[in-house]
């Protein structure tokens, strides 16, 4: 489902170019549960970043649901997403200005899909939000905000999610219900997960773990 060849990428920073991933090779399989973790700085989140095709490396080749992302210009990368992929991220990336009901129906509406917001309000009761809908961002507590965002990315049953920190900014409650969600979405849509974490104990409900350090793979674990 996903597979990373020799991937490096290098930025332009202050001092001169930076080396952030230094020949990445991965291989996940259809349905795989991956757990990344590693030192911040180390790369977890630019590897994410290039798997969905937001940012490109500068050498290597990255396959996703066969797709060779390399050959596909930024608004065909942008379709590819819609399709296939769901990602969650630590802020959760809600559009301040749209109420629950208008973010998760944004998915559906890119498609094409003429009752969007039919099925973005089953999507909000499936999360435990149907009393929430109406209510913009600002109006939700961090744990609505990121069931929101989990409603949005399982939305259209993509084949990948890629979750970057899904619970960095909660407490350990209200980040155990969502990480509980998560588990049981992806379960539920038999969907490869790619999960960032800080945190050993989600990591290790994973199948399996990558270890990154200095833009490397140091080890690769069954959990």
């Amino acid at each position: 489902m996903i597979e990373l060849k020799n991937i490096h990428l290098k930025l332009d920073g202050p001092a001169g170019p930076v080396k952030i991933l230094r020949g990445i090779n991965l291989s996940i399989a259809e349905g795989e549960t991956v757990s990344v973790v590693g030192p911040s700085g180390s790369g977890k989140t630019t590897m994410l970043m290039v798997i969905a095709g937001l940012e490109r490396a500068t050498s290597g080749t990255v396959t996703v649901n066969n797709v060779n992302l390399g050959t596909l210009d930024e608004d065909k990368l942008a379709v590819f997403r819609r399709e296939t992929m769901g990602i969650v991220f630590q802020n959760f990336h809600l559009v301040p200005t749209m109420s629950a009901l208008e973010n998760v129906a944004i998915p559906f509406e890119l498609l094409g899909i003429t009752d969007a917001f039919e099925r973005a309000k089953s999507e909000l009761q499936a999360v435990g939000l149907g009393h929430r809908i109406e209510h913009y961002p600002g109006q939700l507590s961090g744990g609505e905000q990121q069931r929101v965002a989990l409603a949005r990315a399982f939305a259209t049953n993509p084949r990948i999610l890629l979750a970057d920190e899904p619970t960095g900014n909660l407490d350990k409650g209200t980040g155990d219900a969502v990480i509980e969600l998560l588990f049981s979405l992806t379960k539920k849509h038999n969907t490869t997960l790619l999960l960032i974490s800080h945190d050993s104990m989600i990591g290790e409900r994973c199948g399996h773990e990558i270890r990154i350090i200095d833009g490397q793979i140091h080890e690769k674990a069954k959990s």
